[in-house]
């Protein structure tokens, strides 16, 4: 079973850029997490101010260390927060055979 977050990120108008470029930092150093089972970013090919985050763990600890590491602090609750206009998550298990 992995642990699964699925997050949705809309930049403010004329912020897409900024919204990406921290997402082209978060993604190499997210995926050589220990925990990190996949990490894929996309963005809406109708809205290029909404982004879809898409991240597996190997457990709710691995996401929990991902979010209190030094690059989320900075990069993300440090920097790329100001520049949305709105972020939902949502989170799940996937199902086994």
């Amino acid at each position: 079973m992995a642990f699964v977050v699925a997050a949705i990120w809309k930049a403010k108008p004329g912020e897409e850029g900024r919204i990406r470029g921290v997402i082209e930092i978060m993604t190499p150093l997210s995926r050589s997490e220990p925990g990190n089972l996949f990490y894929q970013a996309q963005v809406s090919s109708q809205d290029p101010t909404r982004f879809f985050l898409y991240e597996q763990y190997t457990d709710i600890r691995a996401y929990e260390d991902h979010k209190a590491s030094e690059y989320f602090q900075t990069h993300v609750f440090g920097h790329a927060i100001q520049y949305l206009e709105s972020r939902e998550v949502e989170t799940y298990e996937t199902i086994e055979d």
